[in-house]
């Protein structure tokens, strides 16, 4: 199953290229296979379920969430570094693989109901996604600095001392995220 999953993870993670730490990226990699093979979800249904539960019929798919959040966080990253670089140093790498693996706990988090909608799994409730997420990537010698991204990208992390890599990629993930707790700002078009 191995070779078939990580041909998988290319598939839905282009942005693993970025990466330029090769053994970080593998890591990365098998973060992403573990999960895959240990969901109740498919990889088809990440491109058909909504990013989150906490907007109502969310009509952005967790993959499309999840790449504009990489992408965001990369941005972000580029300006802090060519504006405040000289003070505030930014680990590109680590924005990278922490932004792709921020909501890699979702894959045990959520699972599909009888009604084929996604909800809460009863390990979900038990352990949100910040924990699952930090459970795998430890697995697989995910070094801690990209761990705690992963932890402290949601509401968890507010009790915490984020590294600058962690709040860009908190902020990335909710700039991809707020707008859609106002019903006014959601435009779908066929």
């Amino acid at each position: 199953m191995g070779a078939h999953v990580r041909e998988i993870v290319r598939q839905l993670w282009p942005e693993l290229d970025w990466i330029e730490n090769l053994q970080l990226r593998e890591q990365v990699t098998q973060v992403w296979i573990k999960a895959l093979e240990r969901s109740p979800l498919q990889p088809e249904d990440l491109s058909q379920i909504p990013f989150t539960l906490l907007v109502p019929n969310c009509p952005i798919t967790f993959m499309e969430h999840k790449r504009c959040v990489v992408h965001i966080a990369r941005a972000s990253a580029r300006a802090m570094r060519e504006f405040m670089g000289r003070a505030l140093p930014v680990d590109m790498d680590a924005v990278i693989a922490g932004s792709i693996l921020a909501d890699v706990g979702k894959l045990l988090e959520y699972e599909l109901g009888p009604d084929g909608k996604s909800r809460q799994s009863e390990r979900g409730e038990a352990l949100r996604h910040p924990f699952t997420g930090v459970a795998l990537a430890l697995e697989c010698g995910v070094p801690d600095a990209i761990c705690h991204i992963i932890a402290a990208h949601a509401g968890e992390g507010d009790l915490v001392k984020r590294t600058t890599e962690a709040f860009i990629v908190h902020h990335a993930d909710f700039m991809a995220f707020l707008p859609f707790k106002n019903p006014k700002n959601i435009k779908v078009t066929p």
